[in-house]
């Protein structure tokens, strides 16, 4: 096949080549790159890593020679080669580009922070160029596979290449039914590849996470253009039960593949933030109540399960055992949500927010001011409520370290399970109420609350439901978190800052997961804590970067992560790119074919 490409524009065209040569092309290019880490990438191992061995890959190496060989296979499953082509049942050429564009780009990370920190290139040995050398010739040679594009979309040049590559994949091809105890496999194996990546990503040191999530994004995008995630979704949907089972179990395997508490707190933290997203997933995901104060009622359940804790600077000084804790600090949330949301909620859009955004910030500065001073000595200011004793139930206390099947467990894998625990509940209640009748009216109000009224929706009601429950669910989290952070400060409690939990960083949990679903906000939650906390060393730089990805995010895939099929039609109604119809003789474009 032959094609020729003329554009009297003057941009710069990319001229498709034929497509075995182009796949032989990148797997070549990522044979070499997997024969580059085999060797030295630098001759100290004072950083990235012990780089320096033969025949030894390791952290960055091993990374870009997963890279490499999930290039070479996607290349090759183009060619028609048995026992491969099932990995593309939706794109063939955009998952061998975005594979090679993430290897390439791990390559160039590896190389870049290696000239940086050591003084210069004189630092790289012949490995690095190598590996560089073929995951660029892959990636040139993923370039001219041809576009999964209509001939009259198709646009030759690099910008409109990539993002044909990222479009959302056409259905596949019709496939054989997989016997059902093989489709639940399926589904334990990618959850427990899902816990294998995070559990990598979790204990990565800083460069190395940085390379493991430019790969781990270029290869869900991938996935994704390949059809595989679209297949995932349709047997997971069919086995509702079954996949909820397999996600618990992947979490509570989680503290068993750690070997130091420090994770583990990570991994206790990331579930308290997701139970708080997903509480917050009910107000502005199925009610579209857009609420900038949300981390207020965390607050507020951490407040008041820390006064009746018995903590020593408790003004209240008494001890509540577990349960009536957890009661004192989800039901002190649900008398906000309900004193705040009753004047409120007859507000909407912007009106609403400013005012959710105000008793955030009220909510702040009384924390502040209720220290014996300014106000009454409830709180002790600013200093908070320290040396919060850990929860004990029924002799099991959290605050010690347990063994179990071998395995000891620190303190921090204890409350990980009771957050576990908390968790399913919350995915529960969530699942429950939006198939329920009030859920169905909380999405008649999100979609439009003049149609909803007229229909015989008490709008008014369905809101401060909507609004009570979220916050008695974030109270319930803020309970375990005041336990396990073993104190509660005002500062925790803000609109923004660079330490998730915080209003800003639970909206954006919501929307880049996905609003209206269950594990949308789950996946931006972890996202959302776990790349802040890794990337710490980057000080201002964090924000500007959160609200460049975001930028990228709202351009790229405003539906979110995970977006229900409501959000895809709204969003990429015909899915075709932005381009102006102006093919004039001035813009030719002729495509001959010679053969097949």
């Amino acid at each position: 096949m032959t094609t020729t490409l003329t554009k009297d524009t003057g941009s710069k065209a990319i001229i498709p080549l034929p497509p075995t040569t182009a796949r032989i092309g990148a797997v070549a290019g990522a044979v070499v790159a997997f024969a580059g880490t085999m060797m030295p990438w630098t001759w100290t191992s004072a950083y990235p890593g012990d780089l320096t061995v033969y025949g030894y890959p390791a952290e960055l190496q091993v990374v870009t020679l997963t890279g490499a060989l999930l290039t070479a296979l996607f290349a090759l499953s183009g060619l028609g080669i048995r026992g491969l082509t099932w990995l593309t049942p939706g794109g063939k050429s955009s998952p061998v580009l975005l594979f090679a564009l993430g290897t390439l780009g791990t390559v160039g990370y590896a190389m870049g922070s290696i000239s940086y920190q050591l003084g210069g290139v004189v630092n790289l040995e012949p490995g690095a160029w190598i590996s560089g050398v073929g995951a660029l010739i892959a990636a040139v040679a993923a370039l001219g596979l041809p576009a999964e594009v209509a001939p009259d979309e198709y646009e030759p040049n690099l910008w409109h290449r990539l993002r044909a590559a990222t479009k959302a994949p056409e259905p596949g091809r019709s496939t054989k039914e997989l016997p059902a105890w093989l489709e639940i496999v399926v589904i334990g194996v990618s959850f427990a590849l899902g816990l294998y990546v995070f559990a990598y990503c979790i204990a990565a040191e800083a460069e190395l996470f940085i390379g493991a999530l430019i790969t781990t994004c270029f290869g869900a995008a991938a996935v994704s253009r390949a059809g595989l995630l679209a297949r995932l979704t349709t047997l997971t949907t069919k086995h509702r039960n079954v996949t909820m089972a397999a996600a618990i179990v992947a979490a509570a395997c989680f503290p068993f593949t750690q070997t130091d508490d420090t994770y583990a707190l990570i991994g206790a933290n990331i579930l308290i933030f997701t139970t708080v997203a997903l509480g917050l997933n009910i107000v502005v995901g199925l009610a579209g109540l857009l609420d900038l104060g949300y981390v207020a009622f965390l607050g507020v359940g951490a407040y008041a399960a820390a006064l009746v804790s018995g903590a020593p600077t408790s003004s209240i000084g008494v001890q509540f055992p577990f349960w009536a804790a957890v009661l004192t600090g989800a039901g002190a949330s649900l008398v906000f949500g309900v004193v705040i949301g009753a004047p409120t909620l007859r507000l909407r859009g912007d009106y609403l927010a400013i005012v959710t955004l105000g008793f955030g910030e009220i909510f702040r500065i009384a924390m502040q001011n209720l220290n014996g001073n300014t106000g009454p000595d409830i709180t002790n200011g600013s200093n908070g409520i320290p040396n919060i004793p850990d929860l004990e139930f029924f002799g099991f206390n959290f605050g010690e370290s347990h063994e179990f099947l071998g395995t000891p467990l620190g303190r921090p894998s204890n409350y990980f399970f009771l957050m576990l625990i908390v968790l399913v509940f919350v995915v529960l209640v969530f699942r429950r109420s939006g198939d329920s009748r009030i859920g169905r009216a909380w999405v008649a109000i999100r979609e439009d609350e003049t149609a909803a009224t007229a229909m015989g929706i008490n709008g008014f009601r369905v809101k401060l439901i909507a609004f009570a429950l979220g916050a008695t669910l974030a109270g319930l989290a803020g309970t375990v978190q005041a336990h396990l952070q073993s104190t509660v400060t005002p500062e925790q409690y803000q609109f923004a800052n660079t330490v998730p939990p915080n209003s800003a960083f639970l909206l954006a949990a919501v929307i880049l997961g996905g609003m209206g679903t269950i594990s949308g906000p789950l996946i931006g939650a972890a996202l959302l804590y776990l790349i802040p906390k890794k990337l710490e060393f980057l000080e201002e730089l964090q924000l500007l970067l959160f609200g460049l990805a975001l930028v990228l995010l709202m351009r790229f895939r405003p539906e979110g992560l995970v977006a229900n099929k409501r959000a895809q039609l709204q969003f990429h109604e015909t899915d075709q790119l932005d381009v102006p119809d102006q093919r004039l003789p001035q813009d030719t474009v002729s495509v001959t074919k010679a053969g097949a």
